[in-house]
């Protein structure tokens, strides 16, 4: 039980509560409203949504850099030990909670324009009990709260990513999602048993605090020592594991990355909010939260995997021509840059990236949804058989499309971390701490700054071929259709204020007044400052320019291969270009080792159980039939008859032997003389 809180820190604390509640509350309504309400429960949600922010700024104001609120009631009991369920307010908690609000809003009124007003009851509830799902995730202190929130952002996810459940492939991506998400689902559930049993607490700042029990663990002698328990040091390890199960499937990081593309089939709207601030934003606030679970080698387990998942990723989204494919692929390899910031010790850098990251994958996808819905509409009204995510089938739209243009850009230009954006200052800190990590390494840890470094070049060039393929040179569809008359735009307003307000965010000013030093960030400097590196060296100059003029000159190599048409170095039918086109190949291995592996042992369990087992229960029965048969003929003629034919002798003689006891004299004097006879030839015979 903490103790008595300020009546300032209590209605904060309230006003956090508050704004988690909103969306559970906008969603119930939504949930009792007529299934065709309109548009009024997509402005229920936003209301809900707009409300929550306003809450959760305030609660930011009071509590960032200045505070840590905890507030905590008893649960229940396991044994002697009592579990408490609270709410944890610090620096990364309300970072997290203001971030996802202010995200989600501008999502939820984009929404109310995108999605059908006969669909929208059903999708706000679903979204606002995704938001309520995640805010609450963000601010409970318990690892068992946390778990059942984490599951919470699973199954939200899952209704939303198959919303449309008509379609075969948004069913199967949904599916996809949610099974391989209960892998890192058990891997967490472990973890948290683990430390549990451990440290005898579910409780965040007793495990993970300042003065926290892990922060005082130790290795000794082949176990893993804590002030209150002790466990064999495996349990750490696979502790780890759990973890990293955890933050790979929520995260989409190798090997568990492969369901992300494909919940795309969820609406654009949706992916939006996923990929920047929910979802998958949600494995590295993990990691935020149990960082001082890790040793050093399992920190570089951490920026191996998400270097390696950074590079992968953005070698894939290379040939790419689903819009939204390529934006996932794009999510994934930032994603691993993330990961790989926590495994090299840059805390804050890797948290600041995912607030940055936020808002300009935020604004792509949005963008990418503006795109879509146009190209469907010339789709329809020409009836033409094209995928309207195709990039193939645009080209020539930004003078259709102004606004679009431009805050495309703007997100791209974010992307590739150029000056003046915001992921120049996010992405230029995790690019020099990386270089900084391995100075002092073996030779071989140079092999993640430099993978990490490449990343960067290859989303330059997948992100200039985007903006050429879609907004530059002549409209495709006018190849098939020559007189055809693009009657398009940006869309109405719930379509272009959300794109201009996240436009905005996108650029340095919000984070930084200086627009090249990341260190200057308040956001930066509000997480763990002591571990900034002095800027002493010459990578804070080197790297960022190096960087820069490499980026810019991979993007003039997209611009003349995708509007001089100058040719590739790697063609079509190389071996680079089918990996990369082909996703190298993990999706197919998984669909014939893994999935096909189960099938098959699935059918040969089948066949084992209806040959073998089921075959060898119907002989049984054929012989238990037969045996049963044979008893039955036994007793029916051997047994009955024997007692048959006894009784029948017995009845026979007795018969016999009644005739004599007639009452006649002379019948008993010739039954006497009968047995003397008898008995004389018996005699005489012997």
């Amino acid at each position: 039980m903490t103790a008595a809180l300020s009546h300032i820190d209590s209605q904060t604390i309230g006003y956090a509560l508050a704004a988690v509640g909103l969306p559970l509350v906008a969603a119930l309504i939504n949930l009792l409203l007529p299934a065709k309400s309109g548009r009024v429960s997509g402005w229920i949600s936003a209301v809900a949504i707009l409300l929550s922010a306003v809450l959760a700024a305030i609660v930011f104001g009071r509590v960032w850099n200045f505070k840590q609120l905890q507030e905590q009631q008893l649960w229940f009991m396991v044994g002697s030990t009592p579990v408490y369920a609270g709410v944890l307010l610090n620096n990364l908690s309300v970072f997290m909670l203001l971030l996802v609000t202010v995200i989600a809003l501008p999502v939820h009124i984009y929404s109310t324009g995108y999605i059908k007003s006969a669909e929208q009851n059903r999708y706000f509830t679903y979204l606002s009990f995704f938001c309520f799902s995640m805010m609450a995730l963000v601010l409970v202190d318990s690892t068992l709260l946390f778990y059942a929130f984490w599951e919470l952002v699973g199954f939200s996810s899952y209704l939303l990513i198959g919303f449309w459940f008509t379609k075969d492939s948004a069913v199967q991506a949904n599916k996809k999602a949610f099974i391989m998400n209960r892998i890192g689902d058990i891997g967490l559930l472990t973890a948290i048993i683990i430390l549990f049993a451990q440290f005898h607490t579910f409780d965040l700042v007793r495990l993970f605090g300042e003065k926290g029990l892990v922060r005082f663990a130790i290795i000794d002698h082949g176990f893993w020592v804590s002030p209150v328990g002790s466990l064999p040091q495996v349990w750490q390890y696979v502790a780890f594991v759990g973890i990293l199960l955890a933050v790979a499937a929520k995260s989409a990081q190798f090997p568990l990355h492969t369901w992300l593309p494909d919940a795309m089939e969820g609406p654009t709207s949706v992916s939006a909010l996923i990929h920047a601030a929910t979802m998958v934003a949600a494995g590295v606030f993990l990691l935020g939260r149990v960082y001082p679970l890790f040793n050093i080698y399992e920190l570089n387990t951490l920026a191996i995997i998400g270097s390696f998942t950074a590079l992968l990723a953005a070698t894939i989204a290379l040939t790419q021509n689903d819009l939204k494919r390529i934006l996932a692929y794009s999510t994934i390899s930032q994603l691993g840059y993330m990961i790989a910031a926590m495994g090299i010790n840059a805390y804050a850098s890797s948290l600041f990236h995912l607030a940055t990251h936020a808002f300009f994958k935020c604004l792509l996808f949005l963008c990418a949804g503006v795109i879509i819905h146009e190209v469907q509409h010339i789709k329809d009204e020409h009836q033409l058989d094209i995928d309207p995510q195709n990039i193939l089938y645009m080209g020539g739209l930004r003078k259709k499309m102004p606004i679009t243009f431009i805050a495309t850009l703007v997100g791209c230009l974010a992307l590739v971390g150029l000056p003046l954006t915001s992921g120049y200052l996010s992405k230029d800190g995790i690019l020099i701490q990386v270089f900084e990590w391995a100075e002092n390494k073996p030779g071989v840890y140079m092999i993640i700054p430099v993978s990490i470094m490449l990343t960067s070049c290859l989303t330059a060039f997948y992100v200039a071929r985007l903006i050429f393929k879609v907004f530059f040179g002549e409209f495709r569809l006018k190849e098939i259709l020559p007189d055809i008359h693009l009657h398009i735009g940006d869309g109405g307003f719930v379509f272009s204020i959300p794109l201009i307000f996240l436009s905005i965010c996108s650029l340095f000013p919000l984070f930084s007044f200086n627009p090249l030093v990341y260190e200057h960030a308040w956001l930066f400097e509000g997480f763990s400052p002591s571990q900034m590196m002095a800027r002493a060296n010459n990578y804070h100059t080197i790297i960022p320019v190096l960087i820069n003029i490499l980026c810019v000159f991979v993007a003039y190599w997209a611009y003349a291969v995708y509007i001089q048409q100058r040719k590739l170095v790697f063609t079509q039918n190389s071996l680079w270009f089918r990996l990369s086109y082909n996703q190298w190949y993990i999706d197919t291995f998984y669909r014939k080792a893994v999935v096909g592996g189960v099938l098959w042992l699935s059918r040969t369990l089948f066949a084992f159980d209806k040959q073998v087992i089921d075959g060898g229960i119907d002989k049984l029965q054929a012989l238990t039939r037969s045996l049963a048969g044979l008893a039955a003929w036994t007793d029916r003629y051997i047994v009955d008859g024997v007692l048959h034919l006894t009784a029948w002798t017995v009845r026979v003689i007795g018969g016999s032997v009644r005739s004599f006891q007639n009452g006649r004299v002379q019948y008993y004097l010739f039954s006497m003389l009968a047995v003397v006879l008898a008995v004389l030839v018996f005699k005489l015979l012997i």
